[in-house]
């Protein structure tokens, strides 16, 4: 099964509008949704292009979360080696420090342009790993929620542990994992997880993206690089990693094109 039979990619003005399409399943995530999120991220990391991503769900949510069938197979059970979801042993690493299962989330971590996530309906255990995945998390009202592993007996196994803790207090994402109970996009904005609650968050994810898209390529993709790589630094290797980002910007075509079109109240053209 090809990537875009579960997942739709439109590039408009270097905004990728990325959409999980497994519509009958509240685009749960099986096999071939797992291996379409690594190959479209992996497709769009590569696009020099590209300014920056909304992900989104296609239909009544955003992810229902691992496919039921799967837990099925787990009833099952057996001894040997335990398997991902998305295949593979879940203790080989196949994608850097992930393995296939995260790598579906970390992969939009990794993208070089920042990445929003317009998220409506539900996104369950594995679907709200999957909009962990993004720079920010746009959530329709009464958006529902959950980090759902303990419900089937599991933890959460798809970077969900590395992202929370960056995102709210360790207390709040001990209670969400500890009771796998269900909360709302507004309890989600409370907590830190959500960056904003709208009535169209793919209309307004669009809309930051394209906003995002009229900036230098090489300054946001130079933040999201330190914000990326330097969050859990200390304060000297960040200061560091600001100078130093700034000193290759500085003076280069797209910063005096930046410069030039503010002070000519024109849209900018930059280089790719």
């Amino acid at each position: 099964m090809s990537a875009n039979e579960r997942i739709s990619v439109e590039i408009t003005d270097g905004v990728a509008d990325v959409r999980l399409i497994r519509v009958d399943k509240m685009n749960a995530l099986d096999p071939h949704m797992f291996a379409a999120l690594v190959e479209t991220g992996n497709r769009l990391k590569a696009d020099k292009s590209l300014r920056a991503i909304v992900l989104s769900g296609e239909g009544r949510a955003f992810c229902a979360g691992l496919d039921t069938s799967n837990f099925a197979r787990m009833r099952e059970g057996g001894e040997g080696p335990r398997v991902s979801s998305a295949g593979g042993s879940l203790e080989e690493r196949t994608h850097g420090i992930c393995n296939n299962a995260q790598y579906a989330v970390w992969v939009w971590r990794e993208m070089p342009v920042p990445v929003i996530a317009a998220v409506h309906g539900v996104a369950f255990g594995g679907g709200f790993q999957v909009a962990l995945g993004a720079d920010m998390r746009y959530m329709a009202p009464g958006t529902k929620l959950s980090v759902m592993e303990a419900k089937w007996g599991l933890v959460p196994d798809m970077a969900g542990m590395a992202i929370m803790r960056r995102l709210a207090r360790e207390d709040v994402v001990r209670e969400l994992t500890y009771t796998a109970r269900i909360f709302t996009a507004e309890e989600a904005l409370a907590f830190g997880f959500a960056t904003r609650v709208c009535n169209d968050p793919r209309a307004e994810a669009l809309a930051t993206a394209r906003e995002i898209a009229r900036k230098n390529p090489d300054a946001i993709r130079a933040a999201k690089r330190i914000i990326n790589n330097y969050s859990d630094a200390d304060a000297g290797a960040i200061l560091q990693a600001e100078s130093s980002e700034q000193v290759k910007i500085m003076g280069t075509p797209n910063q005096v094109e930046a410069v030039t079109a503010e002070m000519e109240k024109r849209a900018p053209r930059f280089a790719a």
